[in-house]
């Protein structure tokens, strides 16, 4: 039986299985079978309410292709009924267990969902909006559907602000950073957002204890007019209040001394018992309490603390001191509290949990690539907390093994690196260095690759680089990168591959590299609202050679070969960007479309013809056009080179274009399906003659571009995505007539399985 035949009949079974869907309904209960929420007005847009319903039907997969089938159920309702016997029991636990019980109507949660709805349109400005729900039962199953009549919303007409310290009445009346506009919603959530923004930005500046509760509107509409006037002042218990509790409210307050204590015993310094085992450090006006065997040193706390001593109190500063501390190794969790000292100062308490510092993990991989079996295995060392100011310490070795016919490719390599929680930097003050926030990393790495019949080449790279965050903005500048290539080629490999033309030669040549760059990301995913579509973006741009090319130039050093060189070899320039956006499209917590876009372009110049190989980019594989192998498609209509059966290293180039949309849905236990169509192509910026018809042309670029759709399972184990991808070829731009570049007819060559792990974008 063939593997087709077995899938078809798999889903057939499912879908009788979801057929018989009331199986284990009991009697006198129901399936809740449909939710659907629909509004009399093309403002209120039903989608947006979804994640107030109560309950909702069991998860449906795929829905274009299958119709909404409820495979979770379908596999649950595959348990048999009778479990008077063990093997019936076993298949009863195991049914039940990798699928879901089905969803029994509660007439309860529906008044709830009801009520939820209509309240949220009432904060919305609907104040006279109706929400009614219609219960339709058959055959065991239940109907729901909420209708929403909306009628016509409260808007704002006027908006005033009475408030008498000036400072919030500045903060309040800058209509530029004010959420409240003129004729909008009367929107309970906007307004209190707004109050949310006045009392943040107003603690800021040290008035700690002020909070948004401090403030209240009152609001004035005009009989059957639907307007409001609104106006923003304190509440009346805070106004009728004595100038004492007003002083109270509003005053300012500075930090005085920023105190830590690690672990519980430094809490109780005060005991006698203790205070022999505790040691005190200060420097300025902060001071560390811990115990004499140094778990951290003071200063790599400094370095992550926002709040300042003498500073004025402010809420940013201590949620970012939150975050900075808590992304250091050492520290599993933190907790930062304040006491008046009855002065307008404010003792600051920093009570510090160490967590476990040193681990050490390995990892074995298998692999079958085009005929070849072969193996690696990693070994990881990390400490945290390297020389107890939370220096992060990493040692990796790699050896990995591939059996070509009778010979063994080989590779071998170990890298190691070390981060300091500090902006470390030969000139700047210490307050300057501090006040960016930033990691500093040190890297170094040797890299060994034996290739059998083709290459040997060695690999010796080291750089350092800064890190930081700000809000959702992760940014990381690498202030130099150095890599020394060297190859040796095997001499008919030469012969027949390089000295023919068939391959660049300068990608197997020795080659300096030293490289500036910078790369950031940032997403606007909401954990508080994770039902929200949101995007991820990520970008590059890095540099080679500009600052060599320069020094070279003006020394007057002679050329070789057309290019300066550095120790006899000649050295890279280049720039190279990259941009990539993910956006997530949710439809529950079981279904999502995804959609990926990535460019990448790499320009050579001056001292350089080609970017080096390990820079260029590649085309097909687990993460780009996946009805291709890796590194098996392009450069745009290039044919590849069949003489070299496992692989072509004229597949690289200077432009990269990826276009992705998936589907993903949840299948059943921790299995996940997936459906996609993947477009994308790589390019050359110059017409090389081992490339032939690779490079980029803007009248023809879009006739190049690849296409692949494909089926995919994975596994979400928490911790880790397993992921096995089939990707089939539907457009080659690489065949000569048009009539075969379209792929019509199923064989093995149109077809490539990915193994990887996590999501592909």
């Amino acid at each position: 039986m063939k593997l087709g035949t077995r899938s078809i009949l798999f889903i057939m079974v499912l879908l009788l299985a979801s057929c018989n869907s009331t199986k284990f309904v009991p009697e006198g209960e129901y399936l809740l079978d449909k939710v659907k929420i629909t509004s009399d007005d093309k403002e209120v847009i039903p989608d947006e309410y979804n994640e107030y319903r109560r309950q909702t039907p069991n998860a449906a997969v795929f829905p274009v292709l299958f119709g909404g089938m409820r495979m979770q159920l379908g596999i649950y309702n595959l348990a048999p009924k009778d479990t008077t016997t063990g093997y019936k029991r076993f298949w009863n636990k195991i049914f039940h267990k990798m699928g879901d019980a089905p969803v029994l109507y509660n007439s309860a949660l529906t008044s709830l969902t009801t009520q939820q709805i209509q309240r949220v349109l009432v904060n919305k400005g609907y104040i006279n909006a109706k929400v009614t729900n219609d219960v339709k039962i058959k055959n065991k199953k239940v109907a729901v559907t909420y209708s929403i009549t909306a009628n016509q919303p409260y808007r704002l007409r006027d908006y005033g602000v009475n408030l008498k310290n000036p400072r919030l009445y500045e903060i309040a009346t800058d209509t530029a950073k004010s959420l409240i506009r003129p004729n909008m919603l009367f929107n309970a959530d906007v307004l209190g957002a707004e109050r949310i923004r006045i009392a943040n930005l107003f603690r800021r500046e040290g008035y700690y204890n002020f909070n948004k509760d401090y403030l209240g509107y009152s609001a004035d509409s005009a009989l059957n007019a639907k307007r409001v006037n609104l106006t923003l002042e304190l509440r009346d218990f805070l106004k009728n209040s004595s100038d004492s509790i007003n002083n109270i409210v509003f005053r300012k307050y500075t930090i005085r001394n920023v105190i830590y204590y690690i672990n519980k015993e430094a809490i109780l310094s005060d005991d006698l018992q203790n205070k022999d085992r505790l040691d005190t450090v200060r420097f300025r006006d902060f001071i560390l309490v811990s115990p004499k065997e140094k778990i951290l040193k003071l200063d790599a706390l400094v370095q992550n603390t926002y709040i300042n001593p003498k500073a004025y109190y402010s809420d940013d500063a201590v949620d970012k001191t939150y975050q900075s501390l808590n992304t250091l190794g050492p520290i599993k969790y933190v907790n930062i509290s304040f006491k008046d000292t009855g002065k307008e100062q404010l003792d600051c308490y920093i009570i510090i949990t160490p967590s476990k510092t040193i681990s050490v993990s390995t990892e074995l991989e298998g692999a079958y690539t085009a005929g070849f079996w072969g193996g690696a295995t990693n070994i990881n060392y990390v400490n945290k907390n390297a020389f107890n100011g939370a220096e992060t310490f990493s040692l990796q070795g790699k050896a990995a093994l591939e059996l070509q016919k009778d010979v063994l490719a080989r590779e071998f390599g170990a890298q190691a690196g070390i981060k300091f929680p500090r902006f470390m930097f030969p000139v700047g003050s210490y307050d300057f260095k501090r006040n960016i926030h930033a990691n500093t990393e040190f890297s170094g790495a040797v890299n060994y690759i034996f290739r059998p019949t083709e290459f040997t080449t060695t690999n010796v790279s080291a750089g350092m680089s800064y890190s930081w965050n700000k809000k959702q903005y992760h940014h990381n500048f690498e202030l130099f990168e150095i890599n020394y290539v060297q190859f040796k080629v095997d001499p008919n490999f030469d012969a027949a591959y390089l000295s023919t033309g068939l391959y660049n030669r300068y990608n197997y040549s020795d080659h300096f590299i030293m490289s500036m760059g910078y790369s950031g990301s940032y997403s606007t995913f909401n954990a508080a609202r994770p039902m929200q579509n949101y995007s991820t973006v990520r970008y590059s741009i890095e540099s080679a050679g500009n600052l060599l090319y320069a020094v070279s130039h003006l020394l007057g050093m002679k050329k070789t070969d057309d290019s300066y060189q550095l120790f006899k070899v000649g050295f890279s320039q280049y720039v190279k960007g990259e941009y990539n956006i993910t956006r997530h499209q949710i439809f529950d917590k079981n279904n999502r479309f995804v959609y990926h876009f990535g460019a990448g372009v790499g320009i050579p110049f001056a001292n350089s013809n080609v970017i080096p190989f390990e820079k260029r980019f590649y085309s097909g594989g687990a993460n780009s056009v996946r009805g291709w192998g890796e590194s098996m498609l392009g450069p745009g209509a290039y044919s590849r080179f069949t003489g070299n059966k496992t692989r072509d290293f004229n597949q690289v180039g200077d432009i990269k274009l990826d276009m992705n949309m998936e589907y993903r849905t949840k299948l059943f236990w921790k299995a996940e399906g997936a459906a996609f169509i993947d477009a994308g192509n790589i390019w050359t910026i110059d017409s090389y003659e081992s490339q032939s018809l690779g490079q980029f042309k803007f009248d023809s670029f879009y006739n190049q571009l690849a296409l692949a759709y494909g089926l995919g399972l994975r596994f979400d184990f928490s911790f880790f995505i397993l992921r096995f991808d089939v990707g089939t070829k539907l457009f080659d731009p690489s065949e000569k007539l048009r009539s075969e570049q379209w792929k019509t007819r199923f064989d093995k060559d149109n077809y490539a399985f990915h193994f990887a792990i996590g999501y592909p974008f």
